[in-house]
């Protein structure tokens, strides 16, 4: 549970600060912007609450994730099939879709071991 919670962390930050940083002066719009900024605020938000293993935090923590492989599949694969129309803003072209994949491809990964980490409930305190 502690290593989802870490790499959801990590990869909510990475979102976010790559996000501003391939936008930052070149003019994309800002809703292109802030929906990684919510996912990613979404995905922080999940990691911090999931320190209690609760069932209804544990949805809260896959749904996360599950926000964020929505999100990545469509932009993966709209500049991996259309990489002529893809606004890489500030950073390499090739470098863009690869890390989209990759983030993809964990997201994934991340929300199959969000579904399948074994829970274990936890007695009241007396």
């Amino acid at each position: 549970m502690r290593a989802l919670r870490h790499i959801a962390i990590v990869m909510a930050m990475f979102v976010m600060i790559g996000e501003l940083y391939r936008s930052w002066g070149d003019g994309r719009h800002i809703i292109w912007v802030l929906d990684d900024i919510f996912a990613g605020l979404f995905m922080l938000y999940a990691a911090a609450a999931f320190t209690d293993d609760t069932p209804v935090r544990r949805a809260v923590f896959a749904g996360a994730w599950g926000v964020a492989v929505g999100m990545l599949y469509m932009s993966f694969f709209s500049s991996f099939l259309s990489p002529d129309t893809t606004n890489s803003g500030n950073l390499d072209l090739k470098l863009l879709i690869a890390a989209k994949g990759v983030l993809f491809a964990g997201s994934i990964a991340c929300l199959i071991l969000s579904i399948k980490l074994p829970y274990h409930r936890s007695l009241p305190h007396e």
